[in-house]
């Protein structure tokens, strides 16, 4: 197992409720990768506005979708040049506090809702089709981490879930997510297999504290964005650890591209709140090759196009053209990526 030897300069930050660390990426001599933001890409229809733009996910024929919270948690979908399309799932009972959306290789649209506890899975044509999880009572609130020692997390009950994901066997995978501080694997047909991760948010290897993001390979290795530990965790099929990569900063969202050469994009993304300093340290995403190898970065921090005011989620279909979903800023942009210059290309750097 590779391990890269932490040393980060710490920055306490106020978020969701519990304190984060948010850390300056240790990865040295990065090239920046040269892009550009499309100007107007989502194109929504008068009096509809976006509020936190919290997942983004596009499918086969380059539709966009976005899960969006504000008075309502919503989930729209854009045609291949951003203009919308339609609402899905308007009034579902799996609706309360967006938090992540993901395509699967079948089109099917799949949400997870930190609000209700549920990943739900929609068809192509926007009808509930599966549902994980289950939503509190309403006596009974959003669950919240206790004091004293925690119950056993339940095979199929979720605490706060972060995102989804799917091998190639169709098996499924949910970061989960702010309350089990686990990942779980259940089967195609979302029968619970196995877990991995704590009762409590912990730091040693293969415990997570607030693993909030997730993303699958071609060879089933599952790539965790453990948030709150500065870190990405990379585990076999089975869950066991392979690899950590420590050198990254925060790793809000992770996103894997599709096709022979698979590439893998981390968002050390500014935190909420706009913590002072932490504009100078954070912000940037990096692309990688899935061994930890940083091919580049690109993005800063800032409140204008072209900059990032919380990623929160990442599409990388196509690894030249990322979408990203930005949380204080309201908005999704489309940014196209251009080649590097050959002499920042020679100098590619390890991560590991």
């Amino acid at each position: 197992m590779r391990r890269c030897v932490t040393c980060c300069v710490v920055v306490f930050v106020l978020c969701a409720g519990s304190a984060f660390a948010q850390s300056k990426a240790r990865a040295q001599n990065v090239p920046e990768i040269p892009y550009e933001s499309v100007p107007n890409f989502l194109k929504l229809p008068p009096g509809l506005y976006l509020g936190e733009a919290i997942g983004v996910a596009t499918n086969s024929k380059g539709h966009v979708f976005v899960y969006t919270r504000s008075a309502n948690t919503r989930l729209f979908e854009f045609d291949q040049n951003g203009v919308y399309v339609r609402e899905i799932g308007e009034g579902s009972y799996g609706f309360e506090f967006a938090h992540a959306v993901r395509v699967d290789p079948q089109d099917n649209i799949w949400v997870v809702d930190e609000g209700t506890n549920m990943v739900v899975k929609f068809n192509p044509e926007g009808r509930v089709v599966m549902v994980l999880g289950r939503r509190p009572e309403a006596v009974a609130g959003v669950p919240a981490t206790q004091a004293g020692p925690a119950p056993p997390a339940e095979k199929y009950l979720l605490g706060r879930p972060t995102d989804v994901a799917w091998d190639p066997q169709g098996n499924i995978f949910v970061s989960d997510g702010y309350v089990n501080h686990r990942v779980v694997k259940y089967d195609k047909n979302g029968r619970f297999i196995r877990q991995v991760g704590s009762e409590r948010a912990g730091s040693e290897p293969s415990q997570f504290s607030t693993p909030h993001g997730i993303a699958v390979d071609a060879q089933g290795n599952v790539y965790v964005a453990d948030r709150a530990n500065n870190r990405m965790q990379v585990l076999d099929n089975n869950l066991v650890l392979r690899a950590i990569y420590d050198n990254i900063g925060v790793s809000w969202t992770v996103c894997i591209s599709p096709g022979p050469h698979q590439y893998l994009f981390s968002s050390n993304s500014n935190p909420n709140g706009n913590t002072p300093g932490s504009w100078d340290i954070t912000g940037e995403i990096y692309k990688m090759e899935l061994d930890g190898t940083i091919l580049g970065r690109f993005g800063h921090a800032s409140k204008q196009i072209g900059g990032f005011q919380v990623v929160h989620a990442i599409d990388c279909r196509n690894p030249n053209e990322i979408i990203v979903a930005e949380i204080e800023s309201w908005r999704v942009q489309k940014l196209m990526l251009k080649p590097m210059p050959v002499k920042a290309s020679a100098e590619r750097q390890e991560s590991r």
